[in-house]
């Protein structure tokens, strides 16, 4: 394996875009996943912003589900941002009906938790083991997670919540690096992705 690892977006939905210039600005190759073929080329994959609800009402239309909840469980390097996170949450407090996980993180969130669309904000999010200050982060309609089980990490916490967390091979913040131009949170998951790869 080479040392730039091929790192995914899931392109089902969100801001993809921006975490694919993040990626690349973290010395990964990134590339966009939408299929199962496409999913088995990466060596991690980053579940974007968006709306929780519809990502996983995609992911299950275009036969992602399973192979996502396959590959996350055999230990795939992922990196959930906003709705990334409920994604990988193990438990919803409040999910719209038909709303699905992939799991991966013991850790019980809570969807649009910071307020509405309006009530957006920016904030300096000091994140463990990322060097160099607090990071840049972007709470828009973001979740928070209320509690996590014994083998998740708390790396971040923001007015009393926690708003970033790891476990193994999975890392999930509340806010979006990717809309700040600090690549740090994508450098720290490259890393990640790099560690598992050798």
């Amino acid at each position: 394996m080479s040392s730039t690892p091929v790192v995914g977006v899931l392109a089902l939905q969100g801001d993809v875009r921006e975490h694919l210039i993040a990626l690349a600005a973290a010395d990964a190759v990134a590339r966009p996943v939408r299929r199962p073929e496409e999913l088995a080329e990466v060596d991690g994959l980053v579940i974007p912003g968006g709306e929780s609800t519809t990502i996983s009402k995609l992911a299950n239309l275009f036969g992602m589900m399973e192979p996502l909840r396959e590959r996350v469980t055999a230990g795939l390097p992922v990196y959930g941002t906003c709705a990334g996170l409920i994604m990988l949450a193990d438990k919803i407090l409040d999910p719209r009906s038909g709303q699905e996980t992939l799991g991966g993180i013991d850790m019980i969130v809570r969807r649009n938790a910071f307020g509405r669309q309006n009530e957006s904000f920016e904030a300096r999010v000091d994140v463990k083991g990322v060097e160099g200050g607090p990071v840049e982060g972007v709470f828009i309609r973001a979740p928070w997670v209320e509690s996590v089980g014994a083998s998740a990490e708390v790396l971040a916490e923001y007015d009393g919540h926690i708003v970033a967390v790891r476990q193994g091979n999975a890392l999930a913040t509340s806010f979006h690096p990717e809309l700040t131009g600090d690549h740090r949170m994508h450098a720290l998951f490259v890393e990640m992705v790099r560690a598992v790869a050798a």
